[in-house]
């Protein structure tokens, strides 16, 4: 089972960029699946993006489609993503979460996943 270590998170102006990371232990990172959530306070942790195994296929929320992208760079054990064009309504803490799985296997549901990283605060100001 790997680890989850979240960073890159802060406070941007709206309309800025961030870039978050997600580093895992492990050798066996590429053959997880692996998703990032948010959780703003007083809701319900949310579905942002995910991405398979091999890079293959990405999904992503419709609320950041266009403007987040998900990658990862297996060699590296890291899971990356790009927030571009940052609203206030993005502030949140953001987690990366993984599951073992291959092949084009992915799923919105955080019940799903069952490795959680501690999370990472971003703040988007007006």
């Amino acid at each position: 089972q790997v680890q989850l270590v979240e960073s890159g998170g802060g406070l941007v102006q709206a309309g800025g960029s961030l870039r978050l990371s997600c580093a895992a232990s492990g050798r066996t990172f590429s053959r997880y699946a692996m998703a990032w959530f948010r959780q703003a306070p007083g809701k319900e942790r949310e579905f942002v993006g995910q991405i398979n195994w091999s890079s293959g296929f990405r999904y992503y929320a419709d609320s950041v489609k266009g403007r987040f992208t998900i990658s990862r760079d297996n060699a590296k054990n890291t899971v990356y993503l790009q927030m571009n064009s940052l609203k206030v309504e993005d502030t949140a803490v953001y987690y990366c979460a993984a599951r073992p799985a291959t092949g084009q296997a992915m799923n919105p549901m955080p019940s799903w996943y069952d490795t959680w990283g501690q999370g990472t605060q971003v703040t988007v100001s007006s």
